[in-house]
């Protein structure tokens, strides 16, 4: 099942359930808004999930794309991307916590046809404030699924203040052989699906409040659930991203993990230079100037030759498409090369005041920051040029 039908596939199961489609609200958020990219599937609900009316009803679902940077150290493993998307369910005040489980094992079950027997399920097991959710753990036991309690790991919430309450989490064994272990034992079980039972909301002093509506919202990210449907080791040997890692693989002899954080980043940019943001030094563009300076910096440790300018088309036409942005491949060439041409003069202007830094020996944490606070010089720019030639 490729990632077109695993899209098509979730929307459909839960349209014959009554819901309607919430649009994606792309990834950049509104100047009110105190977080710059749409973070998860519920970021653009928050005010239906506190109890303003929908438009659409109170069942949803959405295929939203998102952009995480808490995760940047992590992309170049098997299941970790900087923009991914999430396939996403939400009962506002309609049904409860155990249908949700149910039609989300039916939809595993009967819509993907995964393997029961390599799944795992955690359920929160109470915090002394807040009681076990033995509501879940009932409905979990009736469909036969291994089940482990926690605490901390089964708790929702976006922040200090907000929306809040435990989650139940569909876990798959990624690991040859049997499964084994526990979700907390073995890191071979990867989470595919969060299904949080909203009741609560947390104020300022850190007290909890019954929500006035309960809801239910769901979270399965798409690309975390692809290796499991297509038999692939990785995010990164699937259809949605394959594109990426051949092109890049092909171009430039790049270990694994290299590979895999220039996939990431090139993708990222793209989708991000298809939803209107350009580099800067501040907020949105600046995490896009971030993202191209940090893959640039991987290829030119290898060889400083290496240029964007000789990638392939398809790959950016196939993100495009993808994501239904109207940009052209030109449009993502121009913002490359601008931004390769920028980093190229930043790191030309940087080599000798580095150079002369480092007579007084090896660069230690002052260094690096007289080179930063007197010069703009990052960390990692710095870096690039003590391991060059």
């Amino acid at each position: 099942m490729n990632s077109e039908e695993t899209i098509r596939t979730f929307i459909d199961f839960y349209r014959d359930r009554g819901h309607l489609v919430s649009d994606d609200s792309g990834l950049v958020r509104p100047p009110e808004d105190p977080v710059l990219f749409t973070t998860a599937g519920m970021h653009p609900l928050t005010s239906y999930l506190l109890g303003e009316p929908h438009p659409r009803g109170r069942r949803l679902v959405s295929v939203q794309r998102c952009l995480r940077t808490t995760d940047l150290d992590e992309v170049g493993d098997p299941s970790h991307l900087t923009v991914f998307e999430m396939l996403g369910s939400w009962s506002l005040g309609d049904y409860d916590g155990p249908q949700s489980l149910r039609w989300g094992f039916e939809l595993l079950r009967d819509g993907y046809g995964v393997d029961l027997s390599r799944l795992y399920v955690t359920v929160f097991g109470g915090d002394g404030t807040v009681p076990p959710d033995l509501s879940s753990w009932e409905t979990w036991t009736d469909l036969g699924l291994p089940i482990e309690t926690t605490v901390e790991d089964n708790w929702w919430d976006n922040g200090p203040v907000g929306p809040c309450g435990p989650d139940s989490e569909i876990f798959y064994w990624t690991g040859d052989g049997p499964p084994s272990g526990t979700p907390t034992t073995d890191d071979r079980w990867v989470e595919i699906w969060n299904h949080v039972m909203m009741r609560y909301q947390r104020r300022e002093d850190g007290t909890l409040v019954p929500l006035g509506q309960p809801n239910v919202d769901t979270g399965m990210g798409l690309e975390r659930l692809l290796p499991v449907l297509q038999g692939k080791p990785s995010v990164f040997d699937c259809d949605i991203l394959e594109p990426w890692t051949g092109s890049v693989s092909t171009l430039w002899p790049l270990d694994t993990r290299g590979v895999r954080v220039v996939s990431d980043h090139l993708r990222s940019s793209v989708v991000m230079i298809g939803d209107g943001v350009r580099p800067s030094n501040t907020r949105q563009g600046y995490v896009l100037r971030r993202l191209i300076r940090r893959l640039l910096t991987v290829l030119w440790r290898v060889d400083p030759s290496w240029t964007l300018s000789d990638l392939p088309d398809l790959p950016v036409e196939h993100t495009l498409r993808h994501f239904r942005q109207l940009h052209t491949v030109g449009d993502v060439r121009t913002v490359w090369r601008d931004e390769e041409d920028r980093f190229r003069d930043l790191l030309d202007r940087g080599r000798p005041l580095v150079r002369r830094q480092l007579r007084g020996g090896p660069l230690d944490d002052t260094d690096y920051h007289y080179l930063h606070d007197t010069h703009g010089l990052p960390r990692d720019l710095v870096d690039l040029i003590t391991a060059g030639p």
